[in-house]
């Protein structure tokens, strides 16, 4: 087994360093008795308790996790459906490049831009209906916006990799197109399938551009009662807070991570 570099090794660590050490600095203040400064004053849980019994956290926790899961569903399903239709269907060639574009524009694009334009589009949509007014459906419109194109591109990456020749052997079987999706593409789509709604569930999570163009009065999220909170300055609970974020989505990729490898050996 060829040996690595040193240089290469040690600009490694030095990356998975500047990576994660002050998200380990941010979870060590979490449990530090000192209410200001960077003075360790000893080991204490009390922030995490204050934190739950803080009304407006549990708020914003769970408008972020409604946010996060119907955005997520709806990204995912419609994502999914947009990358077996770019990819399966017999589309001509200038029409499948533009597509392309339209594809990679979200992700490419500053959120602030995008933002801006969501702030144009539901200004328009106001005229029509006053459902459209800032609150938690148009951010869930807005998250969804962005979403799509994520798992979109997972799922056609995996669509890529699987190719045609499946599809082809079960058409030679006289599989109907109903019996292809459900038994044959989904199965095999599904690690992609899922990797997709992980990106696009933990992009809105920690969204803060979209949320805070498109937010209402009653839909603050955790990310932008972190930004208020901050302003005023940072303090043991924001700790606490962001800490339990790291931990619920460190937990969730291995989750997610060890259930697309028990699919793909099945497949």
């Amino acid at each position: 087994m060829r040996r690595q570099h040193p240089l290469i090794a040690a600009i490694s660590y030095l990356t998975m360093a500047f990576l994660y050490l002050p998200l380990a600095g941010v979870a060590i203040f979490s449990v530090n008795a000192a209410r200001r400064g960077m003075v360790w004053k000893g080991f204490t849980l009390k922030w995490y308790l204050k934190l739950f019994e803080n009304d407006w956290i549990l708020e914003a926790a769970w408008n972020t996790l409604l946010l996060a899961v119907v955005s997520t569903v709806v990204a995912t399903i419609l994502g999914t459906i947009l990358a077996i239709a770019m990819d399966r269907f017999p589309w001509r060639s200038r029409t499948s490049n533009f597509l392309d574009i339209i594809l990679h524009i979200p992700v490419i694009i500053p959120d602030i831009i995008l933002a801006a334009s969501l702030v144009v589009a539901f200004g328009l949509l106001r005229l029509a209906s006053s459902i459209f007014e800032p609150g938690l459906l148009n951010m869930i419109i807005g998250h969804i916006t962005f979403q799509i194109a994520f798992v979109a591109l997972v799922v056609r990456s995996r669509l890529v990799a699987i190719g045609r020749e499946v599809e082809e052997a079960a058409r030679d079987l006289f599989a109907t197109n109903w019996y292809l999706l459900r038994k044959v593409m989904l199965p095999l789509l599904m690690p992609g399938i899922i990797a997709g709604a992980m990106l696009a569930f933990t992009l809105s999570l920690d969204d803060f551009v979209i949320s805070f163009f498109t937010a209402g009065p009653d839909s603050q999220t955790l990310p932008l009662f972190i930004f208020a909170a901050v302003r005023r300055g940072v303090t043991p609970q924001i700790h606490a807070l962001s800490t339990l974020i790291m931990l619920v989505t460190v937990v969730l990729v291995v989750l997610i991570e060890r259930f697309t490898r028990r699919q793909e050996k099945i497949v």
